[in-house]
């Protein structure tokens, strides 16, 4: 593709924009119930005596139950379609989150919450065909970024809400807004969402697009280990960087948890802009290999600055931003590639298995993470996670893999 033509963008229709925001809203809400325990965190363990290990345990389990189900959703959406796997799957997640306000056990409130993550990993599974399905290849990286707006959007939401509602109201109308979010959102789906248009089929005895393409080579598998491993960086950052500044920095919840979601927020658009930059490239995975390596360098900025101490509050602040920044921008880019080399009809469960491989190691980290900053301290745990990403550098792949046209 020649420069020329890549300026020349395909045109994108009204209603695939659309159905991009309503998918965009969907993730969303679901990443609202999912995030709610990693924001529980402080007041569990300050007020409720739940050690670090146990309560990064009680926010792995959202995570945890996303992981038994993701595959199952995709298949599902790619036999049935979209609207209705993200349509039920929200309603699920409401009833989970109703349940888990009227508990004050731990252990149903755990089974409440991996439930509840059973079910919102549909719009996971599900929403990334809408994108695919919708958008010309010219115009996924962009899309796709949007699509992964998702996941920090209700981060930065739960961030801003929950740590506040918790202490003042309780843990149980903390959790209330899930219920209310993912209840309007199902609603809004069942009504509005609109399939994308599946493309006709080829006359081959065995079109390409069918043929299992975790058998015919290692790409798939590859970009799989590469975003499980890129994910440790940003789930350490989503679920211990309000405790650390906190505890470690003297920061009050309000502001830690405002800067939280800021940072979620940057990061979301961050997300968008590397879209843009791999639709402009025609490439995927040379932007993705860019992003481990910066994954890498600011974690050992974050282990730095948690050796020096506390500092004035804007060292922290800027260093923790870019950071999350940095942390989340490898998603759209994954994700695409994932869509575009499975083909249409793998499309959902690649994504599934993408989503899978990336929440295994998400519910690692909260116990994992957790233990090693018990163990050894926050400096050693952040330079600890910064192997990841560097890790993830060689497994990157050199070309890119497209059958989704």
């Amino acid at each position: 593709m020649t420069q020329a033509s890549r300026l020349e963008k395909t045109a994108v229709s009204p209603k695939a924009w659309t159905m991009l925001g309503i998918g965009v809203a969907a993730q969303a809400a679901g990443t609202v119930f999912v995030s709610t325990p990693a924001f529980l965190i402080p007041l569990l363990h300050s007020e409720h005596g739940l050690s670090l290990t146990q309560a990064g345990t009680l926010a792995a389990a959202p995570t945890f139950g996303m992981v038994l189900t993701l595959v199952a959703w995709g298949a599902m959406a790619d036999r049935f379609g979209e609207k209705w796997v993200i349509s039920i799957g929200l309603c699920l997640t409401a009833i989970a989150a109703l349940a888990a306000t009227t508990t004050d056990n731990y252990t149903l409130l755990g089974i409440a919450f991996l439930l509840g993550g059973m079910a919102a990993a549909s719009t996971n599974a599900a929403s990334g065909r809408v994108v695919v399905g919708w958008f010309p290849k010219d115009r996924r990286g962009l899309a796709m970024g949007i699509r992964q707006m998702s996941q920090p959007l209700g981060v930065t939401i739960a961030s801003l809400t929950i740590p506040t509602l918790a202490a003042n109201v309780g843990i149980g109308s903390a959790v209330g807004l899930s219920v209310a979010l993912n209840g309007v959102l199902a609603l809004i789906c069942a009504v509005a969402l609109i399939n994308p248009p599946r493309p006709a089929a080829r006359p081959t005895d065995i079109p390409v697009e069918t043929v299992n393409p975790y058998r015919s080579n290692w790409f798939l598998w590859r970009i799989h280990v590469v975003s499980a491993l890129l994910v440790f960086p940003q789930f350490t950052l989503s679920t211990f960087g309000l405790v650390w500044l906190i505890s470690e920095q003297g920061w009050d919840a309000a502001p830690a948890g405002l800067l939280i979601g800021i940072s979620q927020f940057v990061g979301a658009l961050g997300r968008i802009v590397v879209g843009i930059w791999s639709d402009r490239a025609g490439s995927r995975v040379g932007p993705l290999r860019l992003v481990a390596v910066s994954a890498s360098a600011v974690m050992l900025a974050m282990a730095a600055m948690a050796a020096a101490g506390t500092a004035p509050w804007g060292v922290p602040a800027l260093i923790l931003l870019l950071a999350t920044t940095i942390s989340v921008a490898d998603n759209g880019l994954a994700f695409t590639s994932v869509a575009e080399a499975a083909g249409p009809k793998w499309q959902g469960k690649a994504l599934g298995a993408q989503n899978t491989g990336q929440f295994i190691a998400a519910s690692a980290v909260g116990p994992v993470v957790g233990a090693l900053i018990g163990a050894v301290g926050y400096p050693l745990a952040f330079a600890i996670v910064a192997a990841f990403p560097a890790a993830a550098i060689p497994l990157v792949p050199s070309r890119d893999r497209d059958i989704s046209v």
